[in-house]
């Protein structure tokens, strides 16, 4: 088939020839041949429908021949929606002077059968889609004064061999891919003015030979990847008109000798690494209209003044660490500045009254710096202004109302500063004003009903300040409001219907205020409304069924107000993205609609009073990553048509009525960070196919009915922070595998039935720290001393177990323990000392422990030290000295009754002199008892002036008990 379109095509060219032949004349090659090219072309604009032999081919479209219309000597099809390759028959027009295809849409390499035009002396190329390198032989164009090749898809390195091109006064190679450096044999280009090779890969550094090229008047390389340092040489370019080099790797001072070229109009370095003071020498280049340095690491002052550059219209200094003020005379009444911007530096002091001089400044920048003081009634004097961006600073006190007289002003971003005092009501006058930003400052006061006059205004943004009162009910008067922004105020009052009429708001942000009452029904002409947050309000009632309308919006926050109803309204919305009414009192089931909203990826339902199933129409929402329905009164299982939500990250399901088995289709939402289920009636085992959640953050099953082990498979969530398996009905060991869990900090197992010994692998869990709770089960054993390798544990809670032995030392290492409960097991032995700082309640049910805060050990480490025969033989060692020390004692008293009884039978026999010495020796002991510091028992018991043996003693006694008459005669 393509043979024979061949043959067709010959067969017309042979024909054509012919006709041509008779036609043309001497134009025949050059007709045919650029009969070829338009074969190649695809022309669907019909440029070319008058190529043909019926006209001389010197009217055809684009073509321009000699003068005596013998040669074709010019082709200019630029933009005309051409298409197809660069033909190599156009080397056939070898007299051509110039050929311009730029701004098509032709594809493929350039063909170097170019290089036999050797007439040739512009060549025009650029803004097509051209790919391949450059042409070596295009060097062979001795002629050529013009090549502009760039904004194509060329790549590889720039040929040294346009160094050969003698006549080349233009070369523009810019947005292509050329890589490599830039070929030094660009020097040799002596006639080259301008030279454009911006928006490449090009590398390495600026070769010192351009600077032969000493009639150059546009030097052009930004958005490169050049390097090094900006050398001295490039101030030998003295007919240069603009130096761009912006966003390159530059580094190293700016030179002075830039200074010198008197002819420059451009100067652009921003978007480099270049450093030290703006060179002085720059204030002589009197002709420069735009000078960018921003985006650097200059540092020092502003040298710069625009009084001696009076030409200068542009100056950006941004993105830099200059220091100090404005300089003093900055301005004065011949400047030209229009344009100055110095932000995000670190310049400081009070506004610069240096500024007010700038007559003809309409933007003005000095965001992002540390100046501060108050802003000068004096600014009216900027009668140009039109935006004025003093955001990012200390500046305070109350807003000038003098600003409402600068009648220019479209854009005023004053946010986050310390502002005080209330917005002046002059404001209102800025017919002209787009953007007021004053967020983030420390205002108050109502909001001026005046500021709706401002009715070009598309931006209001007053978040984080002190505005209180109602909003005004005139706000809409603002037709072409899109952001209306009153986050985190005071205000109160309720919504102000004519809001509705507010119709190309895209953003309307309400939320932490104090509003109240119903949402009025003219929201319902807010059709471009894409982001409508209302939270941390007292808002109240249904919501109005023609939010259903409402088809742009994406975002949602209605979260804790007063909001009762269905939330019917709210489903259907087909290109909602996120939904959160968290804490109303919405009611009724979830509409099964709301699965219609294909694009959500977060839904926010928790703490209503929500009741029904999950509807299984939410399985369609394929992109939902947060899913939170807690804290309602939901039943039934949980639908296996959310396995469909594989993107799932966060579901929320606690607090409710759900019952039946925890789905093990739950194991295949890979993405799952969060599950929660807790409080809620589920029943039967834990799946082991939640050990597939391998990205689990958080899994927290308490307070079910849940029952069986703790499946093995749990090891394998490596990423866990949080298990939560408390009060179920759980049996079993702790699997081993729990050592896996080494992100674990907060692990909770109480109030289950779990069995066996403490795994010692929990010590493995060293990045524990909110709580270990293992209480209120039934283990056994002793605690492992490898818990005391949690050292960043602040609580612990192993009480109501079986648990035995002594309790570790290594447990009184945990340094940030403050919360410990050991009680009720069957502990034993002395507390680590470091435990003294925990309440008592803390041991109690452990009968043998001891040790503060416990009672002392000493006495039961005594008894612990001793054998039971060592004990025996005490006890029997005591008996008998108890047994001794009584007989001592019976054998003392009858010695006193034995004294007394002699002393009776003396008086009564003896003289009165013995009585009397009886007398003496009694009294005489008493005193002596009363003045010593130590009375000797043995003295009373044995004085030495009784001279019978106690056996004698005794022998009375029993005399005087027979024989009563003698003592009593």
């Amino acid at each position: 088939m393509k043979s024979s379109q061949m043959i067709h095509l010959l067969l017309f060219f042979s024909i054509l020839g012919a006709v041509l032949d008779v036609s043309l004349g001497d134009d025949l090659s050059e007709a045919l041949q650029l009969l070829k090219v338009k074969a190649q072309l695809n022309d669907p604009s019909g440029v070319l429908n008058n190529w043909s032999p019926e006209a001389h081919v010197c009217k055809w479209y684009g073509v321009t021949c000699s003068d005596d219309q013998s040669k074709v000597v010019g082709l200019n099809l630029t933009n005309s929606g051409l298409s197809g390759p660069i033909s190599p028959d156009y080397g056939f027009l070898t007299s051509l002077e110039m050929l311009d295809l730029s701004l098509n849409s032709l594809t493929g390499s350039i063909p170097p059968e170019l290089s036999k035009l050797q007439n040739l002396k512009s060549l025009l190329l650029h803004s097509n889609s051209l790919s391949g390198e450059i042409p070596v032989e295009l060097g062979l164009l001795k002629k050529l004064q013009v090549l502009r090749i760039g904004n194509n898809l060329l790549s590889g390195k720039i040929t040294p061999d346009i160094g050969n091109l003698s006549e080349l006064r233009v070369l523009g190679l810019a947005y292509c891919q050329f890589n490599g450096s830039i070929p030094p044999e660009i020097g040799s280009l002596k006639n080259l003015m301008y030279l454009d090779l911006e928006t490449n890969g090009l590398s390495g550094r600026i070769p010192q030979e351009i600077s032969s090229c000493e009639v150059l008047e546009i030097f052009a390389a930004s958005n490169n990847k050049l390097e090094g340092e900006i050398l001295s040489w490039v101030g030998s370019l003295k007919e240069l008109q603009t130096l761009n080099l912006a966003n390159n790797s530059l580094t190293g001072p700016i030179p002075t000798e830039i200074g010198g070229l008197s002819n420059l109009r451009y100067l652009n370095l921003l978007g480099n690494k270049l450093t030290g003071e703006i060179p002085r020498e720059l204030n002589g280049l009197v002709q420069l209209e735009t000078l960018d340095l921003s985006k650097n690491n200059l540092s020092g002052s502003i040298s710069l003044s625009a009084t001696q550059l009076k030409n200068l219209s542009a100056l950006f200094l941004s993105d830099n660490k200059l220091t100090g003020g404005v300089p003093n005379n900055f301005c004065s009444s011949t400047s030209s500045l229009i344009q100055l911007v110095l932000a995000r530096n670190e310049l400081s002091g009070e506004f610069p009254m240096e500024l007010i001089n700038c007559s003809s400044l309409q933007q003005l920048d000095l965001s992002d710096n540390s100046f501060e003081g108050s802003l000068p009634s004096s600014l009216d004097r900027l009668q140009e202004l039109t935006d004025l961006i003093l955001n990012n600073n200390s500046f305070t006190g109350v807003l000038p109302p003098e600003i409402g007289n600068i009648s220019t002003m479209e854009n005023l971003y004053l946010s986050h500063n310390m502002f005080t005092g209330s917005i002046p009501e002059h404001l209102g006058k800025l017919d002209k004003l787009s953007i007021l930003h004053l967020f983030e400052n420390q205002m108050n006061g109502s909001i001026p009903r005046e500021l709706t006059d401002c009715t070009s205004l598309t931006e209001i943004d007053f978040y984080g300040n002190h505005f209180s009162g109602s909003i005004p009910a005139t706000i809409g008067k603002l037709k072409n409001l899109v952001v209306l922004h009153l986050r985190q105020n005071e205000l109160s009052g309720p919504v102000p219907p004519s809001l509705g009429y507010c119709t190309k708001l895209q953003l309307l942000a309400l939320a932490d205020n104090k509003l109240s009452g119903f949402l009025p029904p003219t929201f319902q002409f807010l059709s471009e409304l894409s982001t409508l947050t209302l939270y941390n309000n007292s808002l109240e009632g249904p919501l109005p069924e023609s939010f259903s309308l409402l088809k742009s919006l994406r975002k949602i926050n209605f979260s804790h107000n007063r909001f009762e109803g269905t939330i019917t309204a709210l489903c259907g919305l087909h290109l909602l993205t996120a939904i959160d009414l968290t804490n109303n009192s919405f009611s009724g089931p979830i509409p099964s609609i709301l699965g219609m909203s294909m694009n959500l990826t977060r839904i926010r339902l928790a703490h209503n009073h929500l009741t029904g199933n999950i509807p299984s129409q939410l399985g369609q929402l394929t992109k939902l990553i947060f899913l939170d329905l807690s804290f309602n009164n939901l039943d039934g299982n949980v639908p296996s048509q959310l396995s469909n939500c594989g993107k799932l990250e966060h579901l929320l399901l606690s607090n409710n009525n759900f019952t039946g088995a925890i789905p093990s289709w739950l194991g295949g939402l890979e993405e799952l960070g969060e599950l929660d289920l807790s409080f809620n009636a589920l029943q039967g085992l834990i799946p082991g196919e939640l050990g597939n959640c391998s990205k689990l953050l958080k899994l927290s099953l308490h307070s079910n009915n849940l029952s069986g082990l703790i499946p093995p498979e749990i090891g394998n969530l490596i990423a866990l922070n949080v298990l939560d398996l408390q009060k179920n009905n759980l049996s079993g060991t702790i699997p081993s595998t729990i050592k896996q869990c080494t992100k674990l900090f907060e692990l909770r197992l109480s109030e289950n039935f779990l069995t066996g010994p403490i795994p010692s692998e929990l010590g493995r869990l060293t990045e524990l720290q909110v709580i270990l709770d293992l209480s209120w089960n039934s283990f056994s054993g002793e605690i492992p001393s490898s818990l005391g390798n949690m050292v960043k544990l602040e609580r612990l809670n192993l009480s109501s177990n079986q648990l035995q032995g002594e309790v570790p030392p290594s447990l009184g290492e945990l340094t940030s323990l403050h919360m410990l409960n050991l009680s009720n097991n069957h502990l034993q032995g002395r507390l680590p000392p470091t435990f003294s700082k925990f309440r008592l309640s803390s041991f109690l049910g452990n009968k043998d422990l001891c040790g503060p805060p416990l009672a002392s050990c000493s006495s039961q480490a005594m008894e612990k030290s001793l054998s039971k025969g060592e004990v025996a033989g005490i006890v029997a060692a005591i008996v008998f000295i108890s047994a001794l020390i009584c007989l001592a004692m019976l054998y003392i008293m009858l010695r006193i009754w034995c004294n007394w009884r002699r002393v009776l039978i003396s008086s009564s026999e003896g003289s009165g002199a013995e009585l009397k010495r009886e007398e003496m020796w009694i009294h005489g002991n008493e005193k002596r008892r009363n003045n010593s510091d130590y009375w000797k028992m043995n003295s009373w018991l044995a004085p030495s002036h009784d001279k019978h043996p106690s056996s004698t003693c005794i022998f009375h006694l029993k005399m005087d008990a027979e024989s009563p008459s003698r003592t009593s005669a």
